[in-house]
């Protein structure tokens, strides 16, 4: 798939024709760190707290890409599946794009989920993940063009496609009723 073609590009594209200065990364960022912060799947809820990013209201083109934004992650999150795919630059653009992305992606995903995981104790574990993306939010400077630069950036997107996994089970996932006993 060429660089104008992925799915990164087009979003990119949509985003900025509605005048609106903010990457695909951080807004999938923003929609997964708030979704693992139990904010939920309520689309004006998401839509709230995305057209605060994006600094304007969007419009309804830009509208019905973030509800079907939010539909992916919501099947990713709650499927069988366990896997989550991070919106990023195809592997075509260069490693400093895709640093800078993956950042920005880091610094949306903190945003969404400070906005919603207030007052709740997380584990150790929980804690980790989330000191772990605010390292790697900063990352983007320190990755080179080189085959050790490449595997760094595989590594930590391997571990994006598992920590949303983990604080979405420890917190995002919706309290379900105790079913009443027939006794």
């Amino acid at each position: 798939m060429s660089i104008q073609n992925s799915p990164y590009q087009g979003f990119a594209t949509l985003l900025s024709a509605g005048g609106h200065p903010v990457s695909p990364a951080e807004l999938h960022g923003l929609l997964l760190g708030r979704s693992c912060a139990g904010a939920g799947f309520d689309a004006e809820g998401w839509l709230a707290d995305a057209a605060l990013l994006l600094e304007t209201e969007p419009a309804d083109n830009v509208r019905n890409a973030l509800i079907g934004l939010q539909e992916m992650v919501k099947g990713e999150l709650s499927g069988d599946d366990m896997t989550v795919v991070v919106l990023l630059p195809s592997d075509e653009a260069p490693l400093t794009e895709r640093a800078t992305a993956l950042g920005q992606w880091c610094q949306g995903f903190l945003n969404g989920f400070g906005l919603n995981a207030g007052g709740k104790d997380l584990s150790q574990e929980a804690t980790e993940i989330i000191q772990d993306l605010a390292a790697i939010a900063q990352v983007q400077e320190a990755l080179e063009e080189s085959e050790d630069g490449e595997a760094d950036y595989m590594e930590v997107m391997e571990y994006l496609r598992v920590a949303p996994l983990l604080l979405f089970t420890e917190l995002g996932k919706p309290v379900e009723a105790a079913k009443p006993s027939l006794h």
